[in-house]
């Protein structure tokens, strides 16, 4: 009897299988068919590069002038020219796709580190303080809607710095999400345990790091896990626009060279790094929560 992972790889494999197979079908070339064109059509046709000859030399449309969605074999080969220069750096603007990672990779890290402590710490006193909490809660609410994207020229024009734009745009992106939901934890703490923290005369800090935080822990992880998501979507789309190295520099310099298999290969590389930091996030949740 297979296990319930088991089958679930399996399906998973199946359903990949069927999207590459219809994938392949719907951007599949059409064979050249010569029939009632003269030598001197053909001719001009592959003076144009319309046609190419293939190595049994007949004339097959040129891949290289084909519009629409790439299939799923030229983005494969896009794929291992890449991955196969990954480490190389030939310019100033010409960088492997390793360290277009690594660039994207650094700006989410610090830009998520920094909001996550700034946000528990603030989500910690609104939880503790009614007063607060009634001071803060509508700014936040009104805040919280808002895209970080539409921070960026604001950020660009006062830190006159492009890579620190990026870092507080994923700031800005997972800031309210943290805040939210450790003041929420906070404030929900169960009364026994705060009695229990009085009743042992536990210090301020002390109570704060032995019942509060461990106390509020699953609904901070809760908050940090809805930022991760937020904070990742934003890091893309702001290198983008900022013509910052990383993998939105590498979809957009892509797109600017009209190299849809290029674009595709890209937007599988954001799908990768999400789904590996999903994962080691995945791993420290776990360490720091705990069944109730």
């Amino acid at each position: 009897m297979l296990s319930e992972r088991l089958r679930a790889a399996i399906l998973t494999g199946v359903i990949v299988s069927c999207f590459l197979f219809f994938w392949h079908l719907a951007t599949m070339v059409p064979d050249f068919d010569p029939t009632g064109l003269s030598e001197d059509d053909l001719m001009l046709m592959e003076f144009n590069g319309d046609i190419v000859r293939d190595d049994a030399g007949r004339y097959i449309y040129n891949p290289d002038k084909m519009q629409g969605i790439p299939g799923p074999g030229p983005v494969a080969k896009k794929a291992v020219g890449e991955l196969s220069e990954a480490f190389h750096k030939k310019g100033t603007n010409d960088h492997g796709v390793a360290h277009l990672v690594s660039y994207t990779v650094m700006r989410f890290g610090a830009g998520f580190f920094a909001a996550s402590i700034v946000a528990i710490l603030l989500g910690v006193a609104i939880g503790l303080s009614p007063l607060l909490f009634g001071a803060l809660n509508p700014l936040i609410q009104l805040l919280k809607p808002i895209s970080p994207l539409a921070w960026m020229p604001l950020l660009l024009y006062s830190v006159q710095d492009p890579q620190w734009t990026a870092i507080l745009v994923v700031f800005m992106a997972a800031l309210w999400p943290i805040v939210a939901n450790t003041s929420f934890g906070v404030n929900n703490i169960r009364p026994d345990y705060l009695r229990v923290s009085a009743l042992l005369e536990l210090g301020r800090f002390e109570r704060l790091y032995r019942v509060v935080l461990p106390g509020a822990a699953p609904a901070i992880v809760a908050g940090l896990r809805i930022a991760f998501g937020s904070a990742l979507v934003a890091v893309v789309p702001a290198e983008m626009l900022l013509g910052e190295l990383g993998i939105g520099y590498l979809t957009w310099i892509e797109w600017n060279n009209l190299d849809i298999s290029g674009v595709v290969f890209a937007i599988l590389v954001v799908g990768v790094v999400g789904i590996t930091l999903d994962a080691l996030f995945n791993q420290v949740s776990r360490a720091v929560t705990y069944p109730e």
